[in-house]
């Protein structure tokens, strides 16, 4: 026989709604079959936490309880004076009979059925980093696995050029996911059928992606933006230079008379989304960069520069 709804949560029939939802989430997880693997004393726990949410859980179906309408399974009770319950009917099988009582058919629908999807949402948050898929209020209960969400954080280059991870399932199970090339921060990857098993199949996985930064690197839709140092001396006379790009270094010519600002364009550079879809281009930035603590040689020599005074600001003069 069930134990009472609220001593198995540990509370008091005072308790506010709030109170029974925290209670719950805590013994829920507490008690997991998956944190407790093997363990039939944690099993057995869960299903009496979750029976007794399922009871107390509802606002409307903890009223019936507390006004002793149905029992500690959430049957409902006989009726006093041997009447049946209204939910048979006027007229129906039974009626006029006055022995015995009604027991209706209601089913709970087994552990955890009157948990709301935001209370189970947090536990599966909590144990997995993942958080079940709302189901579809048409389908039939129980009859699809439960779609997972995943967030997962993938490497700028990984999600440019194209990468293998691997991923750990609630249930313990490995996939090898891949990752498109031309993968784009917030985007989410579906792996159909990865989700859990039900009766009518399983639910699918959703992976949420995260692209972290890169320290020289920046994304513009498809184009790769790069600021590139040079010294003085490319910038004046120009020549070749190697500049980075997300596939490795190209060669990269430096006009002369270079100024620090300067855009060069790599075409076909940038970021590729498939093998059939044009590739973007690759911005560089170019940056002079004066010797590191200062040139002797070069204090002198633009002290005696004749072209030294040469305005460089004009176009702020009428600023």
């Amino acid at each position: 026989m069930a134990r009472n709804p609220y001593i198995v949560l540990g509370l008091s029939p005072t308790a506010s709604d709030s109170d029974i939802r925290a209670a719950f989430r805590k013994l829920a997880k507490q008690y997991h079959p998956d944190r407790n693997p093997d363990d039939k004393k944690s099993e057995d726990k869960f299903k009496e936490v979750s029976g007794a949410f399922d009871v107390i859980g509802d606002p409307e179906r903890r009223k019936k309880f507390d006004r002793g309408e149905i029992d500690e399974e959430g049957r409902e009770k006989a009726h006093p004076y041997g009447q049946w319950s209204n939910r048979q009917g006027p007229g129906g099988p039974s009626a006029g009979h006055t022995g015995g009582a009604f027991r209706g058919g209601f089913d709970p629908g087994g552990p955890g059925a009157g948990a709301s999807f935001e209370d189970l949402s947090d536990i599966f948050s909590d144990l997995f980093g993942a958080r079940g898929g709302r189901p579809n209020p048409g389908a039939k209960p129980q009859s699809r696995g439960r779609d997972v969400r995943y967030r997962l954080e993938v490497d700028f280059l990984d999600a440019a050029l194209g990468a293998k991870k691997r991923v750990t399932m609630p249930d313990g199970r490995t996939l090898d996911l891949a990752v498109p090339a031309g993968l784009e921060d917030g985007q989410t990857l579906r792996l159909k059928g990865q989700g859990e098993k039900g009766a009518g199949g399983a639910g699918d996985v959703y992976v949420d992606i995260k692209v972290l930064p890169h320290k020289r690197f920046e994304r513009r839709g498809d184009d790769i933006h790069v600021e590139l140092p040079i010294s003085l001396k490319e910038a004046v006379l120009g020549g070749k230079i190697t500049a980075p790009t997300i596939a490795g270094e190209v060669a990269l010519t430096v006009p002369k008379n270079a100024s620090s600002g300067t855009t060069l364009r790599l075409r076909g550079r940038g970021v590729a989304k498939g093998k059939s879809a044009p590739a973007g281009d690759q911005y560089v930035r170019l940056k002079i960069v004066l010797p590191e603590g200062g040139d002797k040689e070069l204090e002198n020599f633009i002290k005696s520069w004749r072209g030294a005074d040469a305005p460089a600001r004009k176009d702020f003069a009428d600023v």
